[in-house]
């Protein structure tokens, strides 16, 4: 660990490569932190019980809680996103958001979901979604609240603030907001509860980047060729029927062949 480092920091996930890549660890590698990587399953259900080494606190960085020496946010910073994290918050109230918060781990990254301290990781998630047998009611009880985490010196955070601020009621700056979550929810290790939404909204953006009308819709196909193929299908169908149907000559041979016999 390096000199300063007080907890020892760990981040469980399907792979080394996916880890190495995660929003949660920028700041940790500005640092040059050392952090345990855990890719088995089992390393979850052990961490729920492994609290501490040799006197050193482990220290889940995809949870809320995460400290890394002093606290830089200064009381004018938090104070300048407040009205942002409140709309924010109001904004996703049909999710199970508990608080918006700024975050002192990210570096690059706009924003990320983090869970409560207790709760189950975004990883502990999916492996109990993947059981057959999985308890349901216990799921609900065990995810706990999710906060979201937001980086003040990234310009899309930014430029949300500074749209807010001009109309807290755009609908299209709601959506903006809905949507800059939904990513953040999937790039921290969720699964999203409705893709086909998500994927709408990626495609309603997508739209608007290419000048296309919101109101553009999909061209109907044409049905005309489909028809002709069906009735030439059943043209065919006919014409092989004929030729495989016995003549008079093939019914009438066995029976001069039995004649002569």
């Amino acid at each position: 660990m390096k000199a300063g480092q007080k907890d020892i920091f760990y981040i469980t996930g399907t792979s080394k490569e996916q880890l190495e890549k995660s929003p949660f660890l920028e700041r940790l590698t500005k640092k040059n932190y050392e952090v345990i990587f855990f890719t088995d399953p089992v390393d979850e259900y052990l961490m729920q019980y492994l609290m501490d080494y040799e006197d050193k606190k482990f220290q889940n960085v995809s949870k809320e809680g995460l400290k890394l020496g002093k606290d830089s946010k200064d009381k004018e910073l938090k104070e300048s996103f407040k009205e942002l994290n409140k709309w924010w918050k109001s904004a996703l109230a049909n999710e199970n958001i508990d608080d918006v918060k700024i975050s002192n781990r990210l570096a690059d990254t706009p924003c990320v979901v983090v869970t409560s301290k207790y709760g189950w990781s975004a990883n502990m998630e999916r492996i109990m979604q993947s059981q057959t047998l999985s308890d349901s009611s216990k799921q609900a009880y065990m995810r706990g609240k999710r906060v979201l985490e937001i980086n003040p010196r990234h310009p899309i955070i930014k430029e949300l603030r500074e749209r807010v601020v001009k109309d807290p009621e755009d609908e299209s700056v709601k959506q903006t907001a809905r949507l800059i979550y939904q990513t953040a929810l999937m790039e921290s290790g969720f699964i999203l509860n409705d893709p086909k939404d998500f994927a709408s909204k990626i495609y309603s953006s997508v739209k608007s980047s290419l000048n296309i009308s919101p109101d553009a819709t999909v061209e109907e196909e044409d049905d005309v060729e489909e028809v002709e193929m069906e009735s030439s299908t059943n043209e065919a169908e006919s014409l092989s029927n004929t030729e495989d149907a016995p003549t008079d000559d093939a019914d009438t041979e066995p029976s001069a062949v039995k004649d002569e016999l």
